[in-house]
Order: structure tokens, then sequence, then C-alpha cells
């Protein structure tokens, strides 16, 4: 028979080892958790546009660059009236204003943040990191769409304009092996 001592130490080591799982799990689950949800504006990602409705929505655009990372970035146009259901398309620009190349990546949100779960991105620069010569201009596409079923949620039926904001930040180039 296992001693009361023996008993509580293997239930204690199976807690810190079932809290330290959880604590590695807790990023991808969290991400996980807000593309489903579309919580705190996280957008979500898909194949094609299901197709219009005949409704329109306006788009904002909206571009910050963090001070670390010697960057011009901005939306061809700051805004754009789409159709509910339909694919789109706008472009951003980035300059390295630096005399090194320079690596970024991008992150992103939706306002309303209820309105994450309905826009849905087919393609984004934001999902890859981006390197620019110095002095180089690159032109980036983002394509996409607002599900027809905003228009069926109370949260988000009186919904006229969605902004979607991109921050880019720096590649730590140790993190990349450079």
């Amino acid at each position: 028979m296992i001693s009361r001592n023996l008993r509580v130490a293997i239930l204690a080591a199976i807690g810190v080892c079932s809290m330290g799982g959880l604590g590695f799990a807790a990023v991808p689950l969290y991400r996980m958790f807000c593309e489903a949800t579309g919580l705190n504006g996280t957008t979500q990602r898909g194949l094609r546009a299901p197709g219009s409705v005949g409704q329109k929505i306006t788009i904002a655009f909206d571009s910050n660059v963090s001070p670390k990372l010697p960057w011009k970035f901005e939306p061809e146009r700051r805004a754009d009236t789409i159709d509910i259901g339909g694919r789109d398309m706008a472009f951003f620009k980035a300059t390295n204003m630096s005399a090194k190349p320079v690596t970024g990546t991008a992150t992103f949100n939706v306002t309303p943040t209820s309105a994450g779960k309905y826009f849905t991105k087919i393609q984004c620069f934001c999902f890859t990191q981006q390197t620019l010569a110095p002095g180089e201009t690159a032109r980036m596409p983002v394509i996409f769409y607002v599900d027809p079923k905003i228009l069926d949620d109370p949260d988000t039926r009186d919904v006229q304009e969605i902004t979607l904001s991109y921050t880019f930040y720096p590649v730590d180039s140790a993190a990349r092996g450079s």
C-alpha cells in the first residue's frame, strides 16, 4: 500500500506537470479562442468570399509603426466602401528609411471589436515577415471580405464602419538567427 506522503507527493507532481503543460498551451489556446470568437478584434482567415448581399459597409485603414522600426508605413487609401460578402483588396506602402536592411512584422486588429469575427482576411502581408532593403518601398496587399452574418448579429447589426489597423514592429535579428 502506498504511504500517505508518497500519494500526496505523486498528486503534487501531477499537479505541477499539469500546470506547466497548461502554461505552455495557454498562448496557442488563447489565439485559437480569439480567432474562433473574434475576441479583441481578432480577424478570421478564409479562402474566398461568399458573395455580395447588396449592402455596403465602410472599411477605414489605420497604420502605425513602432518607434524602434525606421519605416514609413501607410495605407494607399484611408477608407473604402465595400459590398458586404464581396471580396475586396487594399494596399499599404512601407518604406525603409534607414541605411541597412530591416525586417518587420505586422500585428493587426479590427474595431469595433465585435466586428472582428466577421472580418475575414484571404491574403495578408501580416502573415509573414517583411524585409526591406535601405530606401526600398514595398506595396503590400490585403485581400478581405466582411461576412454577411454581421447583419444578423444584434451586436453588429448597426455597425456602419470597421477600422482595420496594423502596427509594424521590428523583428529581433537574434531571434531570426542573423
